[in-house]
């Protein structure tokens, strides 16, 4: 039997009164799993107790058959995309990622070459020599990723990779995902919507208030998801164009704009509808996509029904 990439036994994590992760056992196994569960299920403590960023308060985390916490040594087999920003605006992206990577003892030369190469993976070529503060969303998100898998890792943990990405950056880092994957290698990431990881893998822990509610194969879930409508946030050069062309897709329920230059789209099909954008937004005709975000409401009545039940 393979051994797991995360083995969790009994974890707990309070943060004081609150409760982070409620006596979560569980293994990971090898290749591309999902963490499924809407804003404040326990997501990132899981992700945080995992890189040894955070001691469990109960039970043990071991990743890679190896103690996650006070544990140093581990850090050059894991790559860490965290949700939230904390860069340098003022360095390059090709800066940025060559720093992180010459923190781990790697010479410059090499930290520049290994950053050069990940900095390609995540298509971020043309812009590695502007300043981060310059940056879209989307292409924070990537060069973040960038810096996690510049040293080619056994084990990437990446909290809400896609959230802000234009769709075709999403579909390319999906790609990137799922190939890590098939090299042997592993992935563990999250996302509040289920598009997103079914697109990756069917591999998928559902968490919800700290604890982890289903594990496995779930596309069983899929028609109980798509009962409800889903809200889309899109952030385009020509807003009132791309409202025009989803208004002709029946599975399109609603549209309204935000904003100047935004969208906020209700669908009955996500799968259908993101398929649909991708190619709306790769034939150029309502200029570039900016940004598409996925409101935290589409899994809440889910999750609740999932719990109570």
């Amino acid at each position: 039997m393979t051994a797991p990439v995360v083995a969790l036994d009994h974890v707990s994590k309070w943060y004081g009164q609150v409760i982070g992760l409620n006596d979560i056992t569980l293994a990971v196994p090898p290749g591309v799993t999902g963490l499924l569960g809407p804003n404040g299920a326990g997501k990132s403590t899981f992700m945080k107790l995992i890189t040894g960023q955070l001691k469990p308060s109960k039970g043990s985390v071991l990743v890679l058959g190896a103690a996650a916490w006070e544990n140093p040594s581990l850090y050059f087999h894991l790559g860490f995309c965290p949700e939230q920003d904390a860069f340098y605006d003022r360095m390059t992206g090709a800066e940025w990622v060559a720093a992180l990577i010459g923190l781990n003892g790697v010479r410059a030369d090499a930290a520049r070459a290994m950053a050069a190469r990940a900095i390609e993976l995540v298509d971020l070529v043309e812009v590695a020599g502007k300043k981060i503060g310059a940056y879209s969303k989307g292409m924070r998100q990537r060069i973040k990723l960038a810096q996690a898998i510049a040293h080619e890792p056994e084990l990437l943990i990446l909290d809400e990779p896609l959230s802000g990405m234009d769709p075709i950056a999403r579909r390319r880092t999906m790609r990137l995902i799922k190939e890590w994957g098939r090299s042997g290698r592993s992935v563990i990431v999250s996302s509040h919507v289920l598009h997103e990881i079914e697109s990756m893998t069917s591999n998928i822990l559902l968490i919800n208030q700290g604890r982890i509610i289903a594990e496995g194969n779930v596309h069983q879930i899929r028609d109980l998801i798509d009962e409800h409508p889903h809200t889309i946030f899109i952030r385009a050069d020509r807003p009132r164009a791309l409202a025009r062309e989803l208004l002709t897709d029946d599975h399109v329920l609603s549209v309204r704009f935000e904003e100047d230059d935004a969208v906020v789209v209700q669908t009955a099909a996500p799968d259908a509808f993101y398929t649909r954008l991708t190619a709306i937004a790769a034939s150029g005709d309502v200029g570039t996509v900016h940004e598409v975000t996925s409101p935290d409401d589409n899994l809440q009545a889910v999750f609740q029904y999932l719990v109570k039940s």
